[in-house]
């Protein structure tokens, strides 16, 4: 299975595994399973730390990039059709942050089984998406 991590779950993978569900620890550590991250979650994680929205515990935004590959995962760009067709997702009000949109229309749109906790993504699932968690 291909799997991409949203930003929080990239996190906790990197630094407090233990607050991802079983499952999906068993999915992050199956050698069978191809597991991505996208650059939207690196420019998300700057962003929101360069706002004191986000603390980062003994790491810096820029080391996260360098976390993720020792870890052997794929680093996900953000392709011209995703950033242009995201837009085309519905808004619902419960759910309007737009690194989420892009991932997720990344995970539909590249077969990825997306990494999430985040319940309000639930609402993406008649348009293809699924959630591993």
């Amino acid at each position: 299975m291909k799997l991409l991590l949203d930003t929080c779950a990239l996190l906790w993978a990197l630094q407090d595994a233990g607050r991802l569900s079983l499952s999906a620890r068993r999915a992050l550590r199956d050698p069978e399973n191809t597991v991505s991250v996208s650059v939207v979650s690196f420019l998300e994680i700057s962003l929101k730390s360069s706002l004191g929205q986000l603390r980062l515990h003994g790491t810096a935004p820029e080391d996260i990039p360098r976390y993720a590959k020792k870890a052997d995962w794929q680093i996900s760009p953000l392709v011209t059709d995703v950033a242009a067709i995201s837009a085309r997702l519905p808004r619902p009000t419960e759910h309007c942050d737009p690194f989420d949109r892009w991932l997720v229309w990344s995970a539909v749109r590249n077969d990825f089984g997306l990494v999430s906790r985040d319940y309000a993504m639930q609402v993406y699932v008649p348009r293809g998406l699924k959630i591993c968690w």
